[in-house]
């Protein structure tokens, strides 16, 4: 069954077409992988999605309903969350209050409640405080939870705000480059992380990633973008063997060695 589907997505600015006629299907409690080289519109497809821009025409839906039109925030509590190229942590404020601004869609009382200091006010703040533990030791960060973001490792940082992404409850998860910058042994945690994810919460994964080997070993279904356009889909092992992938990646002559 088909938690997101993407229909004739297209996004221009002005007279460059970032994206064009894009439609896909990604399934329920699925990992996703959206590839393609430097400048294809893997971003820009996101973007689209989580509702940062909103597409020139086609449809976006969620659960069959549509989610064009919709801000970033409304789209968040209707249940797609998403972690960005560039790490966008607090850098000043815990690794556990990071966390917990990811959970702002789900406190009810509003500032007054929080001014007046009343009770069902504290109380949600102490069930999100809670969560947010939960969500720490999850993501094995629960050793750093007074620590500033800034004071994080790289690895340990990506890791933060897939949490944060986490704390939104999400049906979704947009992985924008989770591995960018990695080494070996955070790539390995990282790919340990997103199965357990799928695997223990049935969250729908979709990622943007370079790494190949990573999109090779952890997905189980690949979108390739090349110019704005879709140029293939399927399986690892057909994506592998894509003539025209391999072209977008090496260029016609490199491809024509490779073969």
């Amino acid at each position: 069954m088909s938690i997101l589907t993407v229909k004739n997505l297209t996004k221009a600015f002005g007279g460059l077409i970032a994206n064009s006629d894009i439609s896909m299907d990604v399934k329920k409690g699925s990992i996703t992988a959206v590839i393609g080289p430097n400048g294809a519109g893997k971003t820009t497809f996101f973007n689209m999605v989580t509702g940062v821009y909103q597409p020139t025409s086609g449809d976006i839906e969620l659960n069959g309903k549509s989610i064009v039109g919709l801000k970033p925030h409304a789209v968040s509590a209707k249940g797609i969350s998403r972690t960005f190229q560039n790490i966008r942590l607090f850098g000043s404020m815990t690794v556990l209050e990071n966390v917990m601004v990811g959970m702002h869609n789900h406190i009810k009382q509003g500032l007054l409640g929080a001014v007046l200091d009343l009770p069902s006010f504290k109380k949600q703040e102490s069930f999100a405080e809670q969560e947010a533990y939960n969500i720490l030791d999850y993501i094995g960060l629960s050793q750093f939870t007074n620590e500033e973001a800034r004071n994080l490792s790289y690895g340990a940082q990506r890791r933060l705000e897939i949490g944060r992404a986490l704390a939104t409850r999400p049906q979704i998860l947009l992985l924008d480059e989770p591995a960018a910058g990695m080494n070996p042994k955070e790539t390995k945690e990282l790919t340990e992380l997103i199965f357990k994810m799928r695997n223990e919460f049935g969250l729908t994964i979709v990622l943007i990633e370079h790494d190949m080997k990573l999109v090779m070993e952890i997905s189980e279904h690949i979108i390739v973008l090349d110019h704005g356009e879709k140029i293939a889909e399927g399986i690892p092992e057909e994506i592998r063997t894509n003539q025209k992938v391999i072209e977008a990646y090496l260029g016609k002559s490199g491809a024509e060695t490779v073969s």
